[in-house]
C-alpha cells in the first residue's frame, strides 16, 4: 500500500465539477440515507461508527448537520472527545471510548476520537513515540474487535482543510458575530503547529488504515457533505438488509 501524503492530496473540488447538480446529488443522497437509517435501526443485525478527525475548522459540526441531519434522531448518536477527566484518566486510554461503541441498529460519529490520544498528545510531548506505537497497535486491535464481535462497520474520515482556508476561516470567527462564540484563541496556537500535525497525522494514516481511511477534501462544504453521504449512503446499501416480519 502506498504511504498516504496529504501534501499531494487535494483540498478542494474538480474545476469541472457543477456545484449546483451536486448539491442536488446530495439532497437526493440524504432521502436514501434517511431510509437506509430506518432500515438499519428495524433489523438490528448491524451497527455503523463514523470516525470524523481533521483539524480545527475543518467544519466537523456542518459536516454532521449535512449528513446525519436527515436522519431519525433515535437511531443516531454523536460523541465528541474533549480532554480526558481525572476519572478517565485513571483508566486506559480506550475506557473512555469503548462506552460509546454503537449498539446493534445505531448509527454511532465520533466528533473526535480514540485517535486524538496518538495525536495533540504526541505534537504537545505528553506521550512519546514508544507509547504512541503501542497505543495505535491497541488502536487497531479494538477496532478489529468492533468488527468481529459486534458488526460495526468503520467508516474513517479525515477532513483534508488546506492550511490557507483554516486561517481564512479561523479569521471569521473573530469578525463574524454568528462565529464569533467558536472562537478560542489556542486555535491559532495550534495552527502554527501545522506541519507537525500533518506529520504526525500521515503516521496514523499508515500505521491504522484497516479499515482505511477516507481523505474528504474539505474547503468547500457542499463537496465534503456530498462525499462523505455517497460513503455511508454505500455502506449502508452493501449490507443488504432486510426489514424484519412481523413478531409472532
Amino acid at each position: 500500500m502506498a504511504k498516504i501524503k496529504l501534501g499531494k492530496i487535494a483540498t478542494k473540488a474538480p474545476k469541472n465539477l457543477d456545484k449546483d447538480a451536486t448539491k442536488k446529488k446530495l439532497a437526493a443522497i440524504q432521502g436514501e440515507l434517511d431510509e437506509l437509517q430506518n432500515l438499519l435501526y428495524a433489523e438490528g443485525k448491524h451497527s455503523i461508527l463514523v470516525v470524523i478527525q481533521g483539524m480545527d475548522a475543518s467544519g466537523e459540526d456542518g459536516l454532521i448537520r449535512d449528513v446525519f441531519g436527515c436522519m431519525n434522531p433515535q437511531g443516531v448518536q454523536v460523541t465528541s472527545f474533549k480532554v480526558p477527566t481525572p476519572e478517565e484518566l485513571s483508566h486506559d486510554f480506550l475506557w473512555r471510548i469503548h462506552e460509546h461503541a454503537p449498539a446493534k441498529g445505531m448509527i454511532q460519529v465520533f466528533n473526535r476520537s480514540h485517535y486524538e490520544d496518538v495525536l495533540v498528545t504526541r505534537v504537545h510531548n505528553i506521550i512519546d513515540d514508544k507509547t504512541a506505537i503501542k497505543r495505535m497497535a491497541a488502536i487497531n486491535d479494538f477496532e478489529k474487535l468492533l468488527i468481529n464481535h459486534n458488526n460495526t462497520h468503520i467508516i474513517k474520515l479525515y477532513l483534508h482543510v488546506s492550511h490557507e482556508e483554516q486561517l481564512a476561516r479561523l479569521q471569521e470567527r473573530m469578525e463574524v458575530p454568528q462565529k464569533m462564540w467558536k472562537y478560542n484563541a489556542k486555535d491559532i496556537e495550534e495552527s502554527q503547529l501545522w506541519d507537525t500535525y500533518m506529520g504526525y497525522y500521515e503516521e496514523v494514516f499508515n500505521k491504522c488504515n484497516e479499515p482505511e481511511w477516507n481523505i474528504i477534501p474539505a474547503d468547500q462544504n457542499w463537496y465534503k457533505s456530498y462525499l462523505v453521504a455517497k460513503l455511508l449512503r454505500d455502506a449502508l446499501v452493501e449490507l443488504k438488509m432486510k426489514y424484519p416480519g412481523m413478531k409472532k
